[in-house]
């Protein structure tokens, strides 16, 4: 999951790296250390803009740091609504912002509703759909072999934490194992994010599907492969916002997990379902019976 080796491969050589962080830090002091690290750098090279995107401890230090060094911050897709703390930390760097990209009309009325002036709000759609529908994505074939994924019929599997709900984290993804490995369907998974509570989502799920050959996990996918396992993917299951944004554009069918996303916008494609066997189970037939 290092990355910024993307970075690096899209031939970028002049990277300024600081480890801020791993799934073991507590997130205030990710954030803490990310803004030391990001502070010395501007120190250094002051920038004319930092642009920030969505709802991550990282676009949070940027804006912390663009604000209180007179350095225009741009904010990419504030305004949106998905409970818990990542509804907190988007609506902070708004706050913190000086210009704004939006994904929808609705997201701009919020921003203007928190005090935003209007002329600054702007309405691009999501960043995401330019390159959904780019033609030079991969071919499926080159993504399979690059990634040494050994089926074509597969659905997508990534499950984040839920930071208020840590307590619980253990038993949703046991259910999720669960669920999948008596669904006998081939799942592409990615490993959680490094909030609080990832770690124990990882050793569930490694521990879980140490025996299912059906079930293969990576740290992180790149972004134009990953779209392209997407688009031909039967199914994608968890919470992670691309179930409930790039999956409806698509036409991939979601089943969205429990409550991180609560208060999305949501598209007819998408099932709702509480973190339990049971229901996740009677999800995964539904869609996979749908004609």
């Amino acid at each position: 999951g290092y990355t910024v080796r993307e970075i690096e491969k899209s031939g970028f050589t002049d990277v300024y790296k600081f480890p801020n962080y791993d799934s073991e830090t507590p997130m205030d002091l990710a954030l803490a250390k990310t803004i030391s690290g990001l502070s010395d750098y501007v120190a250094q090279y002051p920038p004319d803009l930092i642009i920030v995107h969505g709802d991550r401890i990282e676009a949070l230090a940027g804006a912390i740091v663009g604000s209180l060094n007179n350095i225009l911050v741009g904010h990419v897709e504030g305004g949106e609504l998905s409970g818990t703390v990542d509804e907190l930390i988007r609506h902070a760097v708004t706050k913190l912002s000086h210009i704004h990209f939006v994904a929808n009309h609705s997201a701009k009325d919020r921003l203007v509703q928190m005090g935003e002036n209007g002329d600054f709000v702007h309405v691009i759609g999501s960043p995401d759909i330019d390159i959904m529908v780019s033609p030079e994505l991969p071919e499926l074939g080159d993504v399979l072999d690059k990634y040494e994924i050994p089926f074509r019929d597969f659905g997508i599997l990534i499950f984040h934490p839920v930071t208020t709900e840590i307590e619980l984290l253990g038993a949703y993804a046991q259910n999720i194992v669960t669920a999948v490995n008596a669904s006998q369907l081939n799942f592409v998974g990615i490993y959680p994010n490094n909030d609080s509570g990832s770690r124990i989502i990882r050793k569930i799920f490694v521990d879980g599907f140490h025996d299912s050959p059906n079930v293969i996990f990576f740290p992180s996918i790149r972004f134009e492969a990953y779209l392209v396992l997407l688009r031909h993917s039967k199914l994608i299951l968890g919470n992670s916002s691309s179930g409930v944004r790039e999956a409806p554009f698509l036409g991939v069918p979601s089943i969205n997990i429990g409550t991180r996303q609560n208060r999305r916008s949501y598209a007819e494609s998408i099932l709702h379902t509480d973190a339990k066997t049971a229901e996740i189970t009677q999800a995964i037939n539904l869609v996979l019976k749908a004609p």
